[in-house]
């Protein structure tokens, strides 16, 4: 009997977004990851602050960690607030892990961040993406094809 699909996730408030890492990376599969959080951690994202710009995720001692990502100081923390760029774990099944792992190991490919957001439930969680990176002639290609479906869609617009 065949498995069936996992049903699709739908995100509801997004609090921080890697918008280069599209530009940046071919994206192959798309993970959605909890992340462990302290409490300050979650008031911070609550209020809409956080970035994950310039940040990474690790596979080590079969676990994930979201590397380099900066969720500010809550402003009403006082001495329970937490270290903003601290390594944050990440809540995937061991099978993802070892996938991830096996895939960022073998074929050079990288664990990039795309989203933090909160889902239905209220539960922080990472959309994660397993992804390989870009050469400069690639970049070039997908920003004029990109461009090309633009024109494509004026010229549509336009006669029809």
């Amino acid at each position: 009997m065949a498995r069936p699909k996992p049903e699709t996730f739908d995100k509801k408030k997004i609090v921080a977004e890697n918008r280069r890492a599209r530009y940046d990376y071919a994206i192959d599969q798309v993970y959605e990851a909890g992340i462990a959080l302290t409490g300050t951690e979650v008031k911070s994202l609550r209020f809409g602050e956080g970035s994950i710009a310039e940040s990474y995720a690790e596979v080590s001692d079969e676990q994930v960690w979201l590397i380099n990502s900066n969720i500010p100081e809550f402003s009403h923390g006082n001495r329970f607030n937490h270290e903003p760029k601290r390594p944050r774990k990440l809540l995937l099944h061991a099978r993802e892990i070892a996938k991830l792992h096996g895939a960022v190991a073998r074929q050079g490919m990288t664990l990039v961040p795309l989203s933090i957001f909160f889902n239905g439930r209220g539960r922080a969680k990472v959309e994660l993406a397993l992804a390989k990176g870009k050469k400069a002639p690639d970049k070039r290609a997908a920003t004029k094809e990109r461009e090309w479906k633009r024109e494509q869609g004026r010229l549509l617009r336009d006669r029809g």
